[in-house]
């Protein structure tokens, strides 16, 4: 059983959350870079080799082509839609548990916390795809060595010139695939992680900073473990041409099993798990922070 040390508040968590946003990305976003760049590479030539080998490689290129500056492409993005993302998404968890509470003080079972987090990922995805969409396309640009979008407005502004607002929400339905069960696992696991490592007789919110960190870290894999499968389908049927999958995802998961085998659903795992740990680290951390400082300036909200 979870344990709430005092009222949930979905006010405070929409603040607090938005926060440990701002923390996730500037941790986060080079190898998210580089994850989406594996997942997208094209399909070699007969007798070619692949455009990147694997993540390191993809870093290495990255790196001496473009230098640092490349590993962050397409971060203004994520960094003007991740604070308010982040902070529904929480703000979708806490309204999750409130909602399922009788009482103020009425714990939560693992699978009410589970249905919670599944809502913080229907709250998301509103802000979500689009800039998932957006970072995407800037991610991919560099390596292509084409510059049709000059930044993340421009980009913004072509989609939707072009297709409409459809454009600039394409993968909305992947991306609810992907978020709905992973926010899910994602904060149920948090809210284990730190009951486990609670000490017997202590509270919850006096939890230190390396057992914070560690379990949003490890929340952070459990999370990707679920997303990676649906990621990949949706970075490749975001940056796909207009018109090249008819059906939607089910064309773009067709193409990837005939072509590149069920093994091409875990494309980027490495730089997805690399990344997992610290940014979702420091993103919980950054989250628990706020929230202690909110709860120390307005206690009664």
């Amino acid at each position: 059983m979870a344990k709430q040390v005092q009222p949930i508040s979905p006010v405070k968590n929409f603040f607090a959350g938005g926060f440990g946003g701002v923390c996730l990305v500037f941790v986060g976003h080079p190898l998210d870079t580089i994850k989406v760049r594996l997942q997208t590479q094209p399909v070699p030539q007969p007798g070619q080799p692949l455009l990147y080998s694997g993540t390191f490689d993809c870093f290495r290129k990255t790196l001496v082509g473009e230098g640092v500056r490349g590993l962050y492409k397409g971060m203004a993005a994520p960094i003007v839609g991740v604070t308010p993302m982040f902070a529904v998404c929480f703000f979708g968890f806490g309204l999750g548990k409130r909602l399922q509470q009788r009482k103020p003080d009425d714990i939560l079972t693992y699978p009410q916390l589970f249905a919670a987090g599944m809502l913080s990922g229907v709250f998301t995805t509103v802000i979500m795809a689009p800039g998932e969409r957006i970072k995407c396309l800037l991610q991919i640009q560099a390596a292509t060595g084409e510059t049709k979008y000059s930044g993340p407005m421009d980009c913004a502004k072509q989609l939707y010139r072009e297709a409409g607002i459809r454009g600039v929400y394409k993968g909305t339905v992947l991306t609810l695939m992907r978020d709905v069960p992973a926010s899910g696992m994602y904060f149920m696991t948090y809210e284990w992680l730190k009951n486990i490592l609670t000490p017997e007789g202590r509270s919850v919110s006096d939890l230190s900073v390396p057992r914070i960190l560690f379990a949003g870290g490890l929340a952070g894999i459990f999370n990707w473990v679920v997303a990676i499968p649906p990621d990949v389908l949706k970075s490749r049927f975001q940056t796909a041409p207009p018109g090249k999958y008819p059906n939607g995802f089910k064309d773009v998961l067709r193409e990837l099993i005939r072509e590149e085998g069920v093994a091409s659903l875990y494309k980027g795992f490495t730089a997805v798990m690399i990344r997992a740990f610290p940014a979702n680290a420091a993103c919980f951390l950054g989250f628990e922070v706020a929230m202690k400082f909110l709860n120390w300036i307005v206690p009664g909200l």
